[in-house]
């Protein structure tokens, strides 16, 4: 079970004041007991454990005397062997002909989800294994066959073969379930078998920067390591999410787990089974977040959307006609509120499907029609990249920086390439604002306030244009090495 290592804040509370609701408004109180919906799930949830296979390796005894490397068959093979794993017991495991030795590698949980034997748990679960052994609840043992993982979403779907049918759970709505809701979570924590715990619902659309696709809904139900890849069920006894990770300072539960919700999980988990990988759905972007700054550049009066820092040649979003500048505020109708939202929004759309995707470009709303691709194997600039945040002068200055036009030699010296155009940088004021905001030496001005500009004074006018109509910001479109980035800078008043 993966777990996030932080320190624990405390909150002193001086006093507070607690208001009793009506009695029409109570909250549904906690069930008698969970016993009888632990008794029908428990079948459904299996422990797994993995072996890898290790290659053999002489390693020095307790004294740090290394093992002699002997030729096979020596007479002395064997002798040398008895002597170094006496007095290296530590070492035990090796085949005395060399051969790869054998370890349990990791303990983890899964459930079934038909009565055919397929299994779903978490890919960091069972990477690197050699073999893949489940353990019913009834403590019958049977090898499993690795069907296809994502290690996008870190799922995986896995195939037992059984002489009669399993018990299979369902899954449930979790885009339904709502915070304060109690779950159940079962699994194999520290390797104990079938365990149960309780709790509810703490949050939802958790972002813990474990990939692009982060969803996770968050619970105080117990959970601990080893329960990675075990269901959290509703009280209606259906799946809404998959266990997959823990925040902790020591490792142990603390009261908060996250796991992949039923709506992200059921359907990889399907392309998994059916199609053997995923098949996401893509526009072929690099976006980056709108801060304040942004938003008020660019004329929009909150900060919302994803803003397209560049867009891919021959990709659904080239073809459509949108464009680097573009904030795109909704993509199928669903409205895209931050960033990180829209690359899950993309994946999920049905592939070849065409959709209305409304952007906020140079202060006005437009809409375009886009056919949502299938996103490639080398998806570097696949939509839900975000971009990578941002190192002879003619003396003109602005914000902090020395600009100069593009000359011959400063193409050479910064590796600035023939077909771009723009303003370079050659020198920064120290704490300028376009050097806290990560504009380098050798970067590339390409727009200023949405407008191209081709020499310094260009952007000292629209700079001091902006100051003029008391913008606290202005927008500046930059390039380097090939990258786009949108980067909003503050205006001095002073």
């Amino acid at each position: 079970m993966p777990y996030l290592n932080s320190g624990i804040r405390a909150l002193a509370l001086g006093a507070a004041l607690i208001v009793l609701p009506a009695a029409g408004a109570a909250a549904r109180g906690a069930p008698d007991s969970f016993a009888d919906l632990a008794e029908k799930l428990l079948p459904t949830v299996v422990n797994i454990s993995t072996v890898q296979k290790v290659e053999a390796r002489a390693e020095p005894n307790r004294r740090g005397v290394p093992a002699p490397q002997l030729p096979p068959g020596s007479p002395f093979e064997e002798f040398f062997k008895e002597f170094f794993d006496r007095n290296n017991p530590d070492r035990g495991g090796n085949n005395n002909d060399g051969a790869p030795q054998r370890r349990a590698q990791s303990l983890g949980s899964g459930f079934i989800i038909d009565a055919g034997g397929t299994i779903v748990t978490n890919n960091h679960v069972i990477e690197g294994a050699d073999e893949i052994s489940v353990t019913l609840h009834d403590n019958t043992r049977l090898k499993a066959k690795l069907v296809a993982r994502d290690p996008k979403t870190d799922l995986a779907v896995l195939k037992v073969e059984s002489a009669k049918p399993l018990p299979a759970t369902k899954w449930g709505a979790s885009d339904r379930a709502r915070v304060g809701e109690w779950v159940l979570a079962i699994g194999n924590p520290f390797g104990l078998g079938g365990t149960v715990t309780a709790g509810i619902l703490s949050a939802r659309s958790r972002d813990i920067n474990a990939g692009a696709y982060d969803d996770f809904l968050q619970t105080d139900a117990p959970i601990n390591r080893g329960n990675s890849g075990g269901p959290l069920f509703n009280m209606a006894g259906e799946v809404i999410g998959v266990n997959s990770a823990i925040y902790s300072p020591t490792g142990g539960s603390v009261g908060i787990g996250f796991a992949i919700p039923s709506a992200l999980a059921q359907n990889v988990v399907a392309s998994l089974r059916d199609h053997g990988r995923v098949r996401r759905g893509w526009l072929g972007v690099r976006i980056q977040t709108v801060t304040d700054e942004l938003a008020e550049g660019l004329g929009l009066q909150k900060k919302k959307g994803a803003l397209v820092a560049s867009v891919q040649d021959g990709s659904p979003a080239r073809q459509s006609g949108i464009e680097a500048g573009d904030i795109i505020l909704t993509f199928n109708g669903k409205e895209v509120n931050e960033m990180r939202g829209l690359p899950r929004i993309v994946a999920e759309t049905e592939i070849d499907r065409s959709v209305k995707v409304e952007v906020w470009r140079k202060g006005k709303p437009m809409t375009f029609t886009v056919k949502v691709g299938e996103l490639p194997e080398d998806d570097k600039l696949a939509a839900g990249g975000p971009a990578r945040p941002g190192g002879a002068a003619e003396g003109d200055s602005a914000l902090g920086m020395t600009l100069s036009r593009i000359t011959p030699e400063l193409r050479q010296k910064f590796g600035i390439k023939d077909d771009v155009k723009g303003v370079v940088v050659t020198a920064l004021a120290a704490n300028s604002a376009a050097a806290t905001e990560g504009i380098r030496i050798g970067d590339v001005i390409v727009e200023v306030a949405q407008e191209e500009v081709g020499q310094p004074k260009d952007v000292v006018d629209r700079v001091a244009q902006a100051k003029g109509e008391n913008k606290r910001s202005v927008l500046l479109m930059t390039q380097r090495a090939g990258e786009i980035r949108f980067v909003a800078l503050r205006i001095d008043r002073g």
